[in-house]
């Protein structure tokens, strides 16, 4: 099937659904593509305690789907399917999806970036009940509890120190004894009382599933071999972040980790902009992404105004260099 708009938006976590709000507000009747992960990863996300206007916390499958609620309340139309393709060289662009065909005069690209994760069978189990991928997401639920975290590069060291404001300790499990981090942030780590270090050390399971929420982690030495269960009320997974980009490649620009590069929401295709995790990877937050999403929209808003005005200031001299034809 075919389907033409004026606004289409691919992801639907706060991002797009921002996006969709705004969007559908100035009567643009907007189309998200949602994904298969519809609402993003506030979705694995259990306790949400940092999105303004929510005293008492609110969980993130909860706060995706008042955010839908509310973008479907002033018009936006919902597909529950995954882009499959998208051609960028041309406007109206295309995006195609297992079953539709759509052609659109601006895109906004909300897709995220996935966090990399152990691939454990216990991991996701345990996602959002003691697992998570994101320190400042979650680190005040772990106020005088000894967590690790799982990693070796900037993102790792960042997340432990700033998980030592309120845990009772923090060991990083590496598992290597060299780190892809920074020097600095190596030595910022190591300067810190509260920081313990596991190093030649991979995590094989997480405890305790049958439980529902995390008391210990199973670790083994890749030297030794040695295998110890360790007790745990947290575990963080820092090993990176993989923005969903694949898309896009050869079409737009990116960096050398996979992220859209843009100025402010902008792409270098006009009328194509980028809001969230897609190409932010150094705040990742809910209310950093919402931000921009609402910055895309408007983007997206005047693109299409100045574009209308000047299709009609075009008809407006056609009009009477046509009657001055007809009148010789």
């Amino acid at each position: 099937m075919t389907i033409r708009k004026k606004v289409t938006i691919l992801g639907s976590g706060s991002a797009g659904l921002t996006a969709a709000i705004y969007a559908a507000r100035a009567d643009l009747e907007p189309l998200v593509v949602q994904g298969l992960q519809a609402g993003g990863q506030l979705t694995i996300t259990s306790d949400v305690e940092n999105f303004p206007g929510f005293p008492n916390g609110i969980q993130g499958p909860q706060l995706m789907e008042e955010m839908l609620k509310q973008a479907e309340r002033f018009g936006t139309q919902f597909i529950y399917d995954n882009a499959e393709s998208v051609e960028l060289s041309q406007r109206p662009f295309v995006v195609r999806t297992s079953s539709n065909e759509i052609l659109t005069d601006t895109l906004i690209i909300c897709t995220g970036a996935s966090a990399q994760l152990l691939g454990l069978d216990s991991e996701s189990k345990l996602m959002g009940h003691g697992v998570s991928a994101c320190a400042t997401c979650d680190g005040f639920f772990f106020k005088d509890k000894a967590v690790y975290v799982v990693g070796g590069g900037d993102t790792a060291m960042e997340e432990s120190i700033f998980l030592t404001s309120f845990a009772s300790s923090v060991t990083i499990i590496h598992r290597r004894d060299s780190f892809r981090a920074s020097k600095i942030m190596v030595e910022r780590a190591r300067s810190n009382p509260k920081i313990h270090w596991l190093l030649n050390t991979v995590v094989e399971e997480i405890l305790d599933v049958s439980q529902g929420s995390v008391s210990g982690i199973r670790v083994r030495n890749v030297r030794t071999r040695e295998v110890q269960d360790l007790p745990a009320d947290g575990v963080f997974v820092a090993i990176g972040h993989q923005p969903n980009t694949e898309l896009f490649v050869g079409q737009l620009d990116l960096d050398e980790a996979g992220y859209l590069i843009t100025d402010g929401v902008k792409t270098k295709i006009a009328g194509v902009y980028a809001a969230g995790d897609v190409q932010d990877p150094l705040y990742r937050q809910a209310i950093t992404a919402a931000g921009t999403g609402c910055m895309a929209a408007q983007e997206a808003r005047w693109f299409l105004l100045a574009h209308e005005e000047a299709e009609r200031e075009s008809n407006s001299t056609q009009i009477p260099q046509a009657a001055a034809k007809h009148a010789h």
